[in-house]
């Protein structure tokens, strides 16, 4: 087995090589940022959402990315459409539950999107993965509130339950394919203040997933990487705005080699 950190570089790498195409269905609020996340990390967004071509972009994708963070009827049935689509196709579905639990529309669109979409992993924050996970939890809008105790095991738990890679992202990320969890220590807390950041690493993921079929360790590679440049542009930044700024330059300029010097990764 190749040893955790050359295969976090090596998919970095592939996804610089290979520049996939990523679909993203996503928020009104992030969609320019998401798109510029995705292409400076090497691969190349499409953003579309309309249910009338859905499954044609679909078709010329390498991995389709869903976020309900400004959901209506339509959006979800477009979504429903594009992951029937990426499913025939064989492409990794990432499903971004943006503020599960808040309302019953979102609560009700997330389930679903998982009863008629395979969804290949699902990312979060912890109060949205605790509440699809049937833990409760508490969201405040879009973000999570509370401490929760034993999230790895609820991770863990929830993937074995769903069938599908989940990753909870936070002070510390905590990934689970049901049998693995993994502990990504990378980040900032920086993050935390600016709009979206969490729908950009959703992004990521999804172009780590179209070059890495171990959706577990594509998704560990992604947020060592979406991680690692957010500790990097936080040494440049003066506050929220000019980390944005310098978060788009970090995930472009970080390399395969100097992300090897910078990963902090515990798997189980």
């Amino acid at each position: 087995m190749k040893n955790n950190i050359s295969l976090i570089c090596e998919t970095l790498d592939d996804v610089r090589k290979k520049s996939p195409l990523v679909h993203n269905i996503t928020n009104l609020v992030v969609t320019n940022v998401t798109a510029n996340a995705t292409l400076a990390a090497g691969a190349s967004p499409v953003m579309a959402h309309a249910p009338e071509e859905v499954a044609d972009m679909v078709g010329i994708a390498s991995a389709l990315v869903l976020n309900i963070g400004t959901l209506d009827v339509n959006l979800i049935d477009a979504m429903v459409k594009a992951g029937q689509a990426a499913n025939h196709k064989n492409i990794p579905v990432l499903l971004d539950p943006v503020g599960a639990g808040a309302t019953p529309l979102r609560t009700d669109s997330v389930m679903r999107i998982m009863k008629e979409v395979n969804i290949n992993i699902l990312r979060g924050n912890a109060s949205e993965i605790s509440i699809i996970g049937g833990y409760g939890g508490q969201v405040k809008g879009v973000d999570a509130v509370g401490s929760f105790e034993g999230l790895g095991d609820k991770v863990r738990e929830t993937s074995q339950r769903l069938g599908t890679v989940v990753a909870v992202t936070g002070a510390t990320d905590y990934i689970s394919d049901g049998t693995r969890l993994a502990r990504v220590y990378n980040g900032h807390k920086l993050l935390t203040h600016v709009t979206g950041t969490g729908c950009m690493a959703s992004a990521v993921i999804g172009a780590f997933a179209a070059v890495q079929r171990d959706y577990f360790m594509a998704t560990v590679a992604a947020l060592s990487y979406y991680g690692a440049a957010a500790e990097l542009a936080a040494q440049q930044a003066k506050g929220p705005g000019s980390f944005q700024v310098a978060l788009f330059d970090s995930l472009y300029n970080l390399t395969p080699a100097a992300l090897a010097g910078l990963v902090r990764v515990e798997i189980e």
